[in-house]
């Protein structure tokens, strides 16, 4: 009771980056974070501050962004975001230590990937900061990747090239990078320069999931050296709230409720992104052509020289398909993702730091390795069989449990060796820490003949599917 007690009074500062694809996630964060016992403050710009009613929970305080008219309808973000950061580090270092004259109070902050100069704050005032990236692992190599063939001098590109490959980044093809059409390389260069190199922060929150990016999120860390926890899709643990910037549109969801189970492909290019009508005839006869539903979201002024859909190609409209000009909320099981039976609470029992010390010595690389288990889901004619990879855990540090409702639970819990005494260790690159999984099954799972096995490191959980009885079939002879 005391340690909750103690985290209740415990307050995060949260800060977003105000555009659409940051604001949402930020907020989702703070609804699981507040729900595990902390207090939530989310310092804000002017520009697109986000609506107090809709959290009451929640405190916000106001940062003066300094943008004016000119800077906002310029339509060139990245300049606006280049000028918040410079002209907010400022306002929120003073409004800090307004509101937490002592750091008493105050156990870390955590900013958009963006947002670096809160990253800065933090460091000045000797507070933990953590960041929270709410693009894709492959989109921060992409980005990443930009910067080093700028330096070999292989951007700008040919044409002839841009369906070449980019290195160490199969399958991306020159033409698949990001290179912002709104501002010169420079600037845009800047702004990754700031947001993905010489960070400070102890930690990385990922607004992703392993089992899509396993490959690119190892490479991440492997390059950063930084704990990385993925923790997508956080609208799964967080209840939905309206926060959109947008106007919502809700129209496609009678059609989506008459498709089949994790049938339908859902598309979204974000708040922001602009496509030329050459793009658009690509996505759309690659959409039409894999033969499945589809759920498109467009937003209206997002395909260049057209107001909504007017350039999609000839014939395009016979797809089976819903388009939608918004965003929408909630959560729909027509929509199809790997792992959507996947119930895993990654918060639970989330290393947040119980003092004000500026080092984090419960994140490590190590803990967040084995908190990132790799687990394979396959099924057979006659099961469902998972397969879990623990190097180097022994039988008696691993749980298989059934709970109520057809969940399957993995858990289990590396301790750290004790000291010896007769030597020192200079580095230690083996996991401890717990980890657990949850996965809801389907309804042809026999839960009473679960069998679980161990070897070399790999945990085998086998889930007998029930036998489902064919009817018996008499031919009947049909008279003359």
């Amino acid at each position: 009771m005391k340690k909750e007690t103690e985290r209740r009074s415990r307050r995060l500062v949260l800060v977003p980056c105000p555009l659409q694809g940051h604001i949402n996630p930020m907020l989702q964060l703070g609804t699981i974070l507040e729900s595990r016992g902390f207090s939530i403050t989310i310092a804000h710009t002017s520009y697109n501050s986000p609506n107090p009613e809709t959290h009451p929970e929640f405190s916000f305080l106001l940062i003066p962004d300094g943008l004016s008219d000119r800077d906002i309808s310029s339509g060139d973000l990245i300049s606006l975001v280049l000028n918040i950061n410079h002209n907010c580090k400022g306002s929120l270092n003073q409004l800090i230590q307004q509101e937490d004259p002592h750091r008493k109070e105050i156990a870390c902050i955590i900013s958009d990937e963006l947002m670096y100069f809160a990253e800065a704050v933090a460091a000045n005032l000797k507070l933990p900061s953590i960041i929270l990236r709410t693009t894709s692992a492959a989109t921060a190599l992409a980005r990443s990747a930009v910067l080093e063939l700028k330096a070999q001098g292989l951007i700008p590109f040919q044409d002839s090239r841009s369906h070449d490959l980019v290195p160490k980044l199969h399958p991306l093809r020159f033409k698949d990078l990001p290179i912002s059409i709104f501002a010169d390389f420079e600037t845009a260069a800047k702004l990754a320069v700031y947001s993905y190199r010489n960070r400070t922060s102890s930690a990385v929150i990922w607004n992703t999931m392993d089992c899509l990016e396993q490959s690119r999120l190892l490479q991440v860390q492997q390059e950063h050296k930084v704990p990385i926890f993925p923790i997508a899709p956080m609208h799964t643990i967080a209840p939905h709230t309206s926060s959109s910037l947008l106007k919502e549109d809700r129209s496609c969801m009678e059609w989506l409720d008459k498709q089949s189970h994790n049938s339908v492909i859902y598309v979204s290019l974000g708040s922001i992104a602009f496509l030329s009508e050459k793009e658009v005839g690509e996505m759309a006869w690659g959409l039409a052509n894999s033969e499945q539903p589809f759920l498109w979201v467009v937003r209206p002024g997002s395909i260049s020289g057209s107001d909504w859909i007017e350039l999609l190609p000839q014939g395009f409209r016979n797809a089976k398909m819903a388009m939608i000009p918004s965003f929408f909320g909630g959560r729909r099981s027509s929509v199809f993702g790997p792992f959507s039976q996947d119930i895993w609470d990654p918060f639970k029992d989330f290393p947040f730091p119980s003092s004000l010390s500026s080092s984090f010595p419960q994140f490590s690389p190590e803990n967040s390795a084995l908190v990132n288990i790799r687990i394979d889901w396959k099924g057979t004619p006659e099961a469902h069989v998972f397969k879990a990879y623990l190097p180097g855990l022994k039988n008696e540090e691993v749980k298989v449990e059934i709970e109520d409702d057809r969940v399957l639970l993995i858990s289990g819990e590396r301790n750290v060796e004790k000291e010896d005494k007769n030597g020192t260790w200079h580095r230690v690159e083996h996991s401890t820490g717990k980890f657990h999984r949850r996965f809801r099954l389907p309804e042809n799972a026999k839960m009473e003949d679960v069998k679980a096995s161990m070897e070399n490191g790999v945990l085998t959980v086998t889930v007998p599917k029930l036998v489902v009885k064919k009817p018996d079939v008499k031919a009947i002879e049909i008279s003359s």
